[in-house]
């Protein structure tokens, strides 16, 4: 059955469908000898052969078997694959017996908390589309104590410095002493470096930054660093809400 490359790239473990995307845009993936650079063209793994840098994947796509994880990413690591300055990666957490998987979404540099890592393409996809807002929980610890009339703003939605705007998000103070405060912040988007932004906006930069849930996920037990497979009912809920939202679009 023919499938568009970019979710075949994808399965067999090889990039993120955007990744995917990327290699197919540059050239880098063709079907029986020819260079495919149309974004949605497709290919059956069955009669084809997709190579990609040059590799064949079609012995990957039959061999793969999905792989789902939980990690307590810990300062001082890239939400990546790979990194051209040689920085310390969230793939290097894990043992080389997983195989190749890709973050899910990215947690910054020296951002701390929750991230899922898969081979599942599709899973991916799902999970990271804006459309689907899958909620995030931050707890933040910032330098000062905000007003209440600042915080208040960031709940209503910002402007950021380059001229876009946040959604509204659920913000509660935990804990605040004479020179700092602490916060749970809830965001159903993820802009890039978000929640440093936002309190940099009202004058109260970040100290300390950790995601403790994705949607439904959390774990309190799981130590930085540290990581485990997420259990299939899980996964089973992400995939049944995927396939229930797909239900109202069709």
């Amino acid at each position: 059955m023919e499938q568009r490359l970019q979710k075949l790239i994808a399965a067999a473990g090889v990039a993120s469908r955007r990744h995917a995307e990327e290699l197919i845009a540059a050239g880098r993936v063709t079907v029986n000898g020819e260079v495919i650079k149309e974004l949605g063209s497709k290919a059956d793994p069955e009669k084809d052969h997709i190579k990609v840098n040059g590799k064949l994947i079609n012995p990957q796509l039959k061999s793969r078997e999905k792989v789902y994880v939980l990690l307590n990413k810990p300062k001082g690591y890239l939400s990546s694959v790979s990194d051209p300055e040689g920085r310390p990666l969230v793939t290097e957490l894990l043992p080389p017996a997983l195989g190749k998987v890709h973050p899910v979404g990215r947690l910054d540099f020296n951002t701390e908390g929750l991230l899922l890592l898969t081979n599942d393409g599709d899973f991916t996809n799902y999970v990271t589309a804006a459309r689907n807002r899958v909620q995030k929980v931050y707890e933040v610890k910032v330098k000062g104590v905000p007003t209440e009339s600042g915080i208040e703003r960031l709940r209503r939605g910002i402007t950021l410095e380059d001229g876009t705007r946040t959604a509204p998000a659920k913000i509660t103070k935990l804990h605040e002493t004479q020179t700092n405060a602490w916060y749970e912040v809830l965001l159903h988007q993820g802009r890039n470096q978000q929640v440093r932004r936002m309190f940099e906006l009202i004058g109260h930069s970040v100290l300390k930054l950790r995601r403790t849930r994705i949607g439904f996920i959390k774990d309190e037990h799981l130590k930085p660093g540290h990581w485990r497979f997420l259990l299939p009912g899980e996964v089973g809920r992400i995939m049944k809400k995927k396939k229930a939202s797909h239900g109202l679009h069709g």
